[in-house]
């Protein structure tokens, strides 16, 4: 079993930093063969351009998603810290996305770190699949982040809304998309304004999380085949559910 934790703080001596270490540790414990990426740490270039592929399909107007899928079809198409973030995420079992909550989203370098290694023609795109029959079926991934505002602030009455739509773009567009089983989050709830004994109590709650990985159901999202292609991807008739799928938000739909 290979684990990918991809870890986006710039502060090695973080809690972020405390998580992915202590992920490693229990992982590698449950016998994980566990790899990181730190993106800081190894300078992950986050701005997607045409200096991602060793040759250009049209050098004068990039359309990144043609050159993605034509770089997917070439030897060594992809820039070398591409196609290294591409061999690890296609060899992992589990990926985990490690990260500060920024403007209720990823950090810039790890929305690079997405729009650069998720190509067109490897991750997605074509024949490959989406959603329910995505690449990454059967696979597993979730969020590990941490946030400043308390539980209370992301709850359905709180300032910043309910986490289960601010993280939906991030659950579904991202994970789901790709056909991961996607697991329940982990909020680190604000360590900074925790003591020491919060601190520990949040890591020790993160081991247990880790250590019971496999009792763990998968959110639920609608099945691909419950949407008509021909009506632009909106439900067949007959199909029934929430638009938000197992938050207990959102309107019922028909």
């Amino acid at each position: 079993m290979e684990a990918l934790i991809i870890y986006a703080h710039p502060e090695p001596k973080s809690f972020n930093g405390a998580m992915k270490d202590r992920a490693v540790s229990v992982l590698e414990d449950e016998g994980w063969k566990v790899t990181v990426s730190d993106l800081y740490a190894m300078g992950f270039k986050a701005q997607a351009d045409g200096g991602d592929f060793a040759q250009r399909v049209d050098p004068e107007f990039l359309k990144y998603a043609a050159e993605q899928t034509h770089a997917a079809t070439s030897e060594n198409g992809f820039a070398p810290d591409v196609q290294a973030e591409l061999e690890k995420l296609i060899r992992a079992d589990l990926l985990i996305l490690q990260f500060p909550v920024w403007w209720f989203g990823f950090p810039a370098i790890l929305k690079g770190w997405v729009d650069r290694v998720f190509a067109a023609g490897v991750i997605y795109g074509g024949d490959i699949g989406m959603f329910s029959k995505g690449r990454f079926k059967g696979r597993r991934a979730f969020l590990s982040f941490t946030t400043g505002g308390t539980a209370g602030t992301y709850g359905p009455t709180g300032l910043y809304g309910d986490a289960e739509i601010v993280f939906w773009p991030l659950q579904n567009g991202v994970l789901n998309f790709l056909g991961y089983d996607v697991l329940p989050y982990f909020q680190a709830e604000a360590p900074s304004k925790t003591d020491d004994a919060g601190r520990a109590s949040i890591l020790d709650a993160w081991e247990d999380r880790l250590r019971t990985l496999d009792t763990l159901s998968p959110l639920e999202f609608h099945d691909l085949d419950d949407f008509d292609q021909s009506k632009g991807w909106t439900f067949k008739p007959g199909v029934t559910g929430r638009t938000i799928a197992q938050t207990g938000v959102g309107s019922d739909v028909e």
